[in-house]
């Protein structure tokens, strides 16, 4: 298993509605992400930064091609666009996080 960090951005003032969105998270989304390799995903907020940060646990055999390519999860990022700064193709502009210490 490996973890992977990333940051992303909200944009100002909508904090609340990201939250919310989350909380109410489609179950077919969730499903989808669990049997892709995904487990133990959470995102947490800098207020101060609107940076988004998340830390979530993939499976050895995890695919990276194969989750940009599904219908829902290209919805869940047209759904989130507006709230969140993105790529040209709605995916959440992401930045890869350098693992630097961990304890046990």
């Amino acid at each position: 298993m490996k973890t992977n960090a990333f940051k992303m951005k909200l944009k100002p003032g909508f904090e609340e509605e990201y939250k919310k969105r989350h909380d109410e998270i489609w179950p077919e989304l969730a499903a989808l992400l669990s049997a892709s390799g995904i487990s133990d995903y959470s995102i947490f907020l800098d207020q101060e930064t609107s940076i988004l940060f998340a830390v979530q646990k993939l499976a050895d055999n995890f695919d990276t091609s194969a989750l940009p390519n599904h219908p829902i999860v290209k919805k869940w990022w047209a759904y989130m666009a507006d709230i969140m700064e993105v790529n040209d193709d709605n995916s959440p502009l992401e930045k890869a996080l350098l693992p630097v210490f961990h304890l046990d």
